[in-house]
């Protein structure tokens, strides 16, 4: 029986990727934030293992939680899931610093503590053992006043390319997953998100940038959530089939009609040209 780890599986992706596996006959071991409200349940194919992956304590005794239940069996996956996006938002000059520290101890430190403890599993694995790190298509598109999360979206593609070069000798294989917009809590009520994230900026910072930024991020950007995003059954569908295959690209984005289209954008069109288009996204005007 084919194993697997999976973070953030109270909710969302995360869960919805525990029970698809574990209805694929994996035995799944689901880390769940203590406390929080899930209706995942342990049974005979699914381990609800206790995890808080921003407290380094918390990953590494869920790691030996598993390894005492797995024994000498190895892991063959782990999907680092875990996220959040609605925390430390807000332009450069204006986001919270210490919001930003706690949505990198969430969204880059803890996938790099979840690698770092279960690793030895992962490893035991061979070329069977798989790591796949949620980062997000806005590492290609960047989007203005989410730099804060896009920062810890790049940091976490950083540790996927240096864990490829790391466990080329063991055969492990290890991609970013790019998803775009996906229909889950964090996007929900997007509208409303982005103007209550808007007004929590300092307000000299708002009046700078109200002119240039605000209709693009409170009006465009839900506006663009609800024509193009996706639905978490097809992006975890096509995180799946992933599994399937024997050599893992550095990265795959995820999105029918937001994300999959940014790669062959970025690719072939001058850097000046695609930021062009993004900005004209958010109708954002270059100094005249």
């Amino acid at each position: 029986m084919p194993t697997a780890f999976i973070t953030g599986a109270a909710v969302g992706q995360g869960n919805m990727l525990a029970k698809k596996l574990a209805n694929k006959g994996y035995k799944v071991f689901a880390g769940v934030l203590p406390g929080a409200e899930t209706d995942l349940k342990s049974s005979d194919n699914i381990t609800v293992v206790e995890q808080n992956v921003a407290e380094f304590d918390s990953v590494r005794e869920s790691a030996r939680v598993v390894k005492q239940a797995l024994g000498d069996t190895p892991l063959d996956v782990v999907m680092n899931v875990a996220g959040v996006a609605n925390i430390a938002t807000g332009t450069i000059e204006g986001m919270n610093l210490e919001e930003l520290d706690l949505l990198f101890r969430i969204n880059t430190f803890g996938q790099a503590a979840v690698c770092q403890a279960f690793l030895p599993m992962v490893r035991a694995a061979g070329k069977r053992g798989k790591i796949l790190n949620f980062g997000s298509g806005a590492v290609v598109a960047n989007p203005p006043v989410a730099g804060s999360y896009n920062m810890s979206k790049h940091a976490v593609h950083g540790l996927t390319m240096t864990l490829r070069l790391e466990l080329a000798p063991w055969g492990t294989q290890v991609t970013s997953i790019w998803p775009g917009a996906v229909f889950t809590g964090m996007t929900e009520g997007a509208r409303e998100a982005t103007e209550k994230n808007w007004v929590k900026q300092p307000q000299a910072v708002q009046d700078a940038y109200a002119p240039y930024l605000k209709e693009g991020i409170c009006e465009r950007l839900p506006d663009t959530i609800e024509k193009l995003g996706n639905t978490p059954d097809y992006v975890t569908d096509e995180v799946i089939k992933l599994l399937d295959k024997a050599r893992l690209k550095p990265f795959y984005l995820i999105g029918k009609k937001d994300a999959a289209p940014l790669g062959p954008m970025a690719k072939w069109l001058p850097n000046s040209v695609f930021e062009a288009i993004i900005r004209k996204s958010y109708n954002i005007p270059a100094a005249s």
